[in-house]
C-alpha cells in the first residue's frame, strides 16, 4: 500500500505524466497504472529501478523510512528548537513569537512529563500533539490543489474524522492515567505530586521558558473567552 502511494506521489511532485514515467521505466502505461493503484505487485528489480529513477532509497519506497534517503531518525538527528530558523515571516513578528511561545512551553510540559516516569503518559501526550500538528499541516498542504494528495496514506474522506477520533482517544487515555486509573499492561499513576507547581516555582525552575508558558496560557484563554 505504501509503495503504490509513494510512487504516485513522486511522479506527481516531479510533474511527470504516467505515460512518460512508464516509458522511462521501461514498462507499459497500463502496468504502471496498476502498480500505482496497487492492483498488481512489482518485483524487486522494478523497485530498484524506481528508486534510481527518482533518486530515493528503496526503504523510502517501501514505507520503511519517512526520509527519502532511507535514514532512520535518531534523537541526535533532530535539530533543537532554538536553532531553527527564527526570521520574521513576511515582515511580521507575530508568527515568530507564537512559534517561540509554543516551543518553549513544550519544553516545560515534557520536563514535567519526564518527572512522572510514566511512558504511557508521555506516549499519549505526544500522540495528541503530533496529531494536532498533522491536522494543521495537512489542511495547509491541501489548500493548494496542485499538491499531490498521495503524500498522505489516509484518504481525504477519512483523515479529518479519524484524526479527530484519535485525538479524543488520546485525551481520554491521558485523563485516565492522570486520574489514577489502572492501565492495560501498565501501573496507574499513583502519585501526581510530581506535577505540583505554582507560577513562582515555574518561574524559578524554568527562567528561560516560564514567561512563554504564562503568555501562552493568557493568549489561549482570551481566545477561549472570545469563542464563548
Amino acid at each position: 500500500m505504501e509503495f503504490n502511494r509513494i510512487i504516485t506521489l513522486l511522479r506527481k511532485e516531479r510533474g511527470i505524466t504516467q505515460k512518460q514515467a512508464a516509458q522511462d521505466l521501461g514498462v507499459s502505461q497500463a502496468l504502471l497504472s496498476h502498480y500505482e493503484k496497487g492492483i498488481r505487485e512489482c518485483g524487486l528489480e522494478f523497485v530498484v529501478k524506481v528508486a534510481d529513477y527518482y533518486g530515493v532509497s528503496c526503504d523510502y519506497l517501501l514505507g520503511r523510512s519517512a526520509e527519502r534517503s532511507g535514514q532512520t531518525l535518531t534523537v541526535e538527528d533532530i535539530p533543537e528548537a532554538e536553532s531553527a530558523r527564527d526570521s520574521h515571516y513576511h515582515g511580521s513578528v507575530l508568527p515568530t513569537m507564537n512559534k517561540k511561545l509554543i516551543a518553549n512551553s513544550l519544553n516545560i510540559l515534557y520536563d514535567k512529563l519526564g518527572a512522572s516516569r510514566d511512558k504511557g503518559l508521555v506516549t499519549e501526550v505526544s500522540g495528541y500533539l503530533m496529531l494536532a500538528v498533522y491536522k494543521m499541516f495537512r489542511l495547509v498542504y491541501m489548500a493548494d490543489p496542485k499538491n499531490a494528495a498521495s503524500m498522505f496514506s489516509v484518504t481525504p474522506g477519512r483523515w479529518e474524522g479519524y484524526s479527530t477520533a484519535s485525538m479524543l482517544a488520546a485525551e481520554a487515555n491521558i485523563k485516565s492515567i492522570l486520574s489514577g486509573e489502572d492501565q492495560p499492561g501498565a501501573p496507574a499513576l499513583k502519585d501526581p505530586s510530581c506535577f505540583g507547581m505554582t507560577t513562582e516555582t515555574l518561574t524559578q525552575n524554568y527562567p528561560l521558558y516560564a514567561t512563554s508558558l504564562l503568555n501562552l496560557i493568557k493568549t489561549s484563554e482570551k481566545r477561549i473567552e472570545h469563542q464563548g
